[in-house]
């Protein structure tokens, strides 16, 4: 199979990824990082106006995806990108006004003619002869590109199309006069020449206020403002002066020589051009059909991605005679269904210890039902782990944007605000999303396991229909909750995504067919969701069973600690010191704080034995050296040298902490700054457990740390026991659905 018809054709090995980089915008505002990167960019040049385009995928069939009206950029197709990439070629530009591309001082350089012939040069620049054109919002430049140039448009699809043809919604609250001084600005008197130049921010607020109707988008909100927020109201005003091909006359007459196959889309919920927008635009073009979403607003490609990308792909491979995404042609066929049992385990990327725990969980599962048969859809470093244990790591895998990537790319020093990190990987979370939607479209399972694989649970919830197999969620901490320097802001925002997830269980709870918590009930904070939402514990005590704390071993494995000790290469007279900070790169100032603590700690504790493990995504050539100190890569089963220590600094996860306190060793943990489930979640736990001495890492000082090494190392400890039965717990709620 090659290009659309092989979407998990070898690209790499499974744990292999790419390089994970913030991205700066023209007016310095950082960016998320992306799910996928162009295979090319750079400028064409029109009159002087330099036009920015990207080019991604290979292969056919091509999508041109236009940009809207100034307002935004071609990061609003942010979600279609990576998944239309995979399947063929994409092709999108900045529109002149915004983004890379140049802002010209003459309202003639915005008319929408020039934006067509724009389109047309970026084509010709990519090599690309006939292409499926996508308009979000659009004024009328994809009908001249369409109708100017039908050799080179092989269909047209259009989101929510900005064509006078029936009334806006902004016609009810007024008409309000765009070019006079107006006594109110409230509502759509925002839609002011006046407004705009006073108050960009405000308006733009208002105005993707109304284009995201939907509960809980602010993401989509945040997003657009910041993207208006690129460019200023006087560029924007000389694009509204520009000619126009919206108007209904030259609607009319434009729509009546289109002959390429049309599919409008359409939100029932758009408060910007209004419901009835598409039947309308639908009846205008003689080969036109209609897709009607169901309480979508304005832009549904943005806040409805999943069913969004799979409307206009099938449209997509349909016109152009592609065949579909390549299902039918790809994965396992099984005749009359498999008569082994299959299951799909999705493990987070984030760190290592989802890994271990699920390994284990695995183990138990396969003592129960002989004949299952696990593929592992997972990242780096996780591939990593379950290649050594020989696992079968679907080929789909290579597919996956990097989690653990963004992750790193979004933390500072010791600091990793992770719920605003979390936000921000939307565009991967989609991305990987259908990447599991297509694999699990091509080869039967009889079970999904998510272990915090949030991509599957969001997503699942958002489109249930998509659900074809039995499915368990895992997690070990529930609820987002607000750092204090977050303020109100974050407050809101946190208890927003809390109600939205208690929705989607209220409303589908057949999506979760077994809901497991890895711990206990009293694991569990004692905090609210948010203002008026219930108490988290109570909440997950009604809709999650407790499988225990999973470590992934026994920890009477060690009772002999001698033996152990003599196993790993440690002799009686020395205390070791292990200083691991997990897999997923966060955490290279805490090492090297502990390392500049060496010297100091050493005159301490003359028989301190300090190994720093870098871990997989650390350099340990990027760390500094002392003598007598040890550094380390990626060691397997680390666990194992844990439970031989005298003495552990980690960071404040879950997973080491926990595998200490099985063992009943003592350590010292720096919870990440802004990290709200370091810091709230696993403290919580810890602190029931009587585990550990927390530190704070900004008053820390390498001496005060060697000081602390000397107090703590072979310390006896009073830890509650932690269960070994965990494992075994969780295969079996989970082994129920077989």
């Amino acid at each position: 199979m090659t290009g659309a018809d092989a979407p998990f054709a070898a690209a790499g090995s499974a744990g292999s990824e790419p390089a994970a980089a913030a991205v700066v915008n023209p007016s310095g505002r950082r960016e998320q990082s992306r799910a996928c990167y162009p295979d090319a960019d750079g400028y064409v040049e029109r009159a002087g106006t330099r036009i920015f385009y990207e080019v991604y995928g290979q292969g056919e069939p091509t999508v041109l995806l236009m940009p809207t009206w100034e307002i935004v950029h071609s990061r609003s197709w942010k979600f279609q990108i990576p998944y239309f990439a995979r399947l063929g070629k994409v092709v999108t530009f900045d529109r002149r006004g915004n983004g890379r591309s140049d802002r010209p001082g003459e309202v003639a350089a915005y008319n929408r003619r020039e934006i067509a012939d724009d389109a047309l040069k970026v084509l010709d620049q990519a090599g690309v002869q006939r292409t499926v054109v996508v308009s979000w919002c659009g004024s009328g430049e994809e009908l001249a590109l369409a109708v100017g140039h039908p050799d080179r448009v092989s269909g047209l699809v259009l989101i929510a199309p900005d064509w006078l043809v029936t009334p806006e919604p902004a016609d009810e609250e007024g008409p309000f006069s765009f070019e006079e001084t107006l006594t109110t600005t409230d509502g759509w008197a925002k839609w002011n020449r006046d407004y705009w130049i006073r108050d960009w921010p405000g308006f733009a607020e208002f105005f993707f206020g109304r284009c995201f109707t939907e509960p809980h988008s602010t993401k989509q909100i945040e997003d657009a403002v910041g993207w208006a927020l690129e460019t200023d109201p006087q560029t924007i005003l000389r694009g509204m002066d520009a000619d126009w091909f919206n108007d209904a006359e030259t609607v009319r007459q434009l729509c009546a020589q289109i002959r390429c196959p049309t599919l409008v889309i359409q939100g029932t919920d758009d408060a910007v051009v209004g419901p009835s927008r598409g039947a309308a635009v639908k009846e205008l073009i003689p080969s036109a059909s209609l897709v009607t979403m169901e309480g979508s607003g304005h832009g549904p490609m943005l806040r409805d991605p999943v069913r969004s990308n799979l409307i206009i792909w099938d449209y997509v491979t349909t016109v152009t005679g592609a065949g579909g995404t390549g299902q039918q042609h790809g994965g396992t066929w099984h005749r009359g269904r498999s008569r082994s049992k299959r299951a799909l385990y999705l493990s987070s990327p984030i760190g290592l210890g989802h890994a271990q725990r699920d390994a284990a969980i695995a183990d138990e599962l396969r003592k129960l039902h002989p004949d299952l048969e696990i593929d592992w859809l997972a990242q780096h470093p996780v591939t990593d782990v379950l290649t050594a244990r020989g696992e079968r790591v679907s080929p789909a895998s290579a597919h996956l944007a990097s989690e653990s990537g963004h992750i790193q790319s979004e933390s500072a020093g010791h600091d990793l605000h992770c719920f605003n990190a979390w936000r921000r990987m939307d565009e991967i979370m989609v991305a990987n999303f259908m990447v599991f939607r297509d694999l699990v479209s091509g080869e039967h399972y009889d079970l999904w396991i998510g272990d915090e694989a949030w991509e599957l649970d969001y997503y699942l919830h958002e489109n249930p229909e998509l659900k074809s197999a039995a499915y368990a969620w895992l997690t070990d901490f529930v609820g987002w909750l607000p750092m204090p320097d977050g303020g109100p802001r974050e407050a809101l925002l946190t208890a927003d995504y809390n109600e939205e997830m208690i929705e989607h269980i209220a409303r589908f709870p057949r999506v979760r067919d077994r809901a497991i918590f890895v711990g206990d009930a009293a694991d569990i904070v004692p905090h609210s969701f948010g203002p008026n939402l219930p108490s988290i514990r109570e909440w997950t005590q009604r809709h999650f069973d407790f499988a225990g704390y999973v470590t992934g071993f026994d920890p009477a494995d060690f009772a002999d600690r001698q033996a152990l000790r003599a196993d790993l290469g440690y002799r009686n007279d020395e205390q070791v010191c292990i200083v691991t900070v997990g897999g997923s790169g966060v955490g290279g100032a805490l090492l090297r704080r502990v390392i500049a603590s060496y010297s100091a700690a050493k005159q301490l504790v003359p028989q301190l034995r300090m190994i720093v493990v870098a871990g997989p995504r650390i350099d340990p050539a990027t760390l500094p050296a002392a003598e007598g100190l040890e550094i380390k890569p990626y060691v397997h089963n680390l666990y194992r040298h844990l439970a031989a220590c005298d003495l552990a600094i980690v960071q404040g996860g879950l997973t080491t902490s926990m595998e200490l306190t099985a063992n009943r060793r003592p350590f010292l943990y720096f919870p990440l700054k802004n990290h709200f489930e370091q810091n709230f979640h696993v403290r919580h736990r810890l602190d029931r457990y009587r585990a550990g001495r927390c530190m704070d890492f900004d008053l820390a000082e390498p001496d005060a740390i060697a000081a602390e090494i000397a107090a703590e190392i072979g310390r006896d400890v009073d830890y509650l026991p932690v269960a070994t039965d965990g494992a075994v717990r969780a295969a079996g709620l989970i082994a129920e659905m077989l």
